[in-house]
C-alpha cells in the first residue's frame, strides 16, 4: 500500500448531543456529549484506520482542545504529526432534535494563524513527503491563512513527485486546483466555482466537468452528488456511479468518508472505477452513522457489492 500524508489546517473537536425538541429562551436537557476527532483530513484518516489502512495524520493544533484532540488520535491509534499553533483548537456541535428529527451543525471558524505557523507545515511537508506518497488537503483554511496555501502545498507535491488530492471549497480551491492537483472531489455548488458560474444543472454537469478538465491540471475529477451518487471524469473516461437509497441519520463526514474510501483503493492498486465506486460506497454508509459518526466496514461492504452490480455500463464512455 502506498504512504498516505493527510493535512488539517483548521482542525476541530466534533461534540454531538442530542435534545428532545429545540425552544427559545429556555434550558433544555441535552444527553452526555459525544467528542470525536474532526477537520477534514483527520476524518479521512479515521476512515482509512477504519478500512484497514493506514495514514500520517498531520494537522495544527494548539491549546487544552488540541492537547483533547492528540488524545482521541492516541486512542483511536492513528499517527500523527502535530504543528503546534499559539490559538487553541476550535469546537464544533451538531444537535439533534429527537422530535423533530432535525440536525443543526455549528461550525466555529478556528483559530488566527501567523505567517510563521503557515510556513511550517511547509516545511514539515518538503521534508515527510516522497515520490509516489499520496497526499490528501482536506477541509477548510483557519483564519489568517493566505488564500493561495493550498496552491503552495500543490507546488511542493509536484516536486516531490507526490500525489496530491485536494478537497476544499471557495477560492481555496480555485487556487489550489489551478496550481495543479492529482484528484479533486467537489459536489455540484463546488464544481460551479471552479467553472466560473453561479449554478450549474445536473443537465450542464458533464459537459461542465469535460471543459474544466481539458483547461486544469487535474487527472481525476469525481464529483460528489450526494443521494445521487457521483460522476468520475478523466481524460480518457466519464462514468456514473449509482449511489443504494439508504436511511439517512446525518450527512457529516460523508465527504470525507468517500475520499478516503477512493484513495484507499487508488493506494491498493484499485482502477479508476473501482476507486470511485468504493469511495460512493463509503459516502453513503457515513450517512447512515448517527451524529459525527463516520462509515463503518460492516456497511461499506455489501453497499459496495451493490454499487459494483448497479452501475450501469452503457453509463461509462471511453474517448
Amino acid at each position: 500500500m502506498k504512504n498516505i500524508i493527510t493535512l488539517t489546517v483548521n482542525p476541530a473537536i466534533d461534540k454531538s448531543t442530542t435534545v428532545a425538541g429545540l425552544k427559545p429562551n429556555s434550558k433544555l436537557r441535552c444527553t452526555s456529549p459525544v467528542f470525536e476527532a474532526g477537520g477534514g483530513g483527520i476524518n479521512v484518516s479515521h476512515v482509512l484506520k477504519e478500512l484497514g489502512g493506514s495514514s500520517l495524520c498531520m494537522y495544527m493544533a494548539g491549546g487544552a482542545t488540541g492537547n483533547h484532540l492528540k488524545d482521541i488520535l492516541i486512542e483511536l491509534d492513528i499517527s500523527q504529526k502535530v504543528i503546534p499553533i499559539k490559538g487553541w483548537t476550535r469546537e464544533n456541535l451538531a444537535v439533534t432534535d429527537t422530535v423533530q428529527n432535525h440536525q443543526y451543525r455549528f461550525g466555529m471558524p478556528g483559530p488566527e494563524l501567523s505567517e510563521a505557523e503557515c510556513q511550517e507545515v511547509l516545511q514539515e511537508l518538503e521534508l515527510l513527503l516522497e515520490e509516489g506518497d499520496f497526499l490528501v488537503a482536506s477541509g477548510s483554511l483557519s483564519p489568517g491563512m493566505p488564500i493561495d496555501f493550498y496552491a503552495k502545498v500543490g507546488l511542493i507535491a509536484q516536486k516531490k513527485g507526490a500525489k496530491y488530492v485536494l478537497d476544499t471549497s471557495g477560492e481555496a480551491l480555485v487556487k489550489g486546483a489551478m496550481a495543479g492537483v492529482y484528484m479533486l472531489k467537489p459536489n455540484l455548488g463546488e464544481l460551479s466555482t471552479l467553472c466560473g458560474v453561479q449554478t450549474m444543472s445536473f443537465r450542464d454537469l458533464e459537459a461542465s466537468a469535460k471543459v474544466f478538465m481539458d483547461h486544469t491540471p487535474c487527472e481525476i475529477l469525481v464529483v460528489s452528488l450526494g443521494a445521487q451518487g457521483a460522476l468520475m471524469v478523466t481524460k480518457d473516461e466519464v462514468a456514473y456511479i449509482t449511489a443504494p437509497i439508504v436511511y439517512q441519520q446525518s450527512t457529516i463526514g460523508a465527504g470525507d468518508s468517500m475520499v478516503a474510501g477512493m484513495i484507499f483503493r487508488l493506494a491498493m492498486g484499485g482502477s479508476h472505477m473501482e476507486m470511485a465506486q468504493f469511495g460512493v460506497a463509503c459516502g453513503t454508509a457515513a450517512t447512515m452513522s448517527a451524529g459525527t459518526q463516520l462509515c463503518k466496514m460492516d456497511d461499506i461492504e455489501p453497499l459496495y457489492q451493490w454499487i459494483q452490480k448497479n452501475t450501469d455500463k452503457s453509463s461509462r464512455i471511453r474517448f
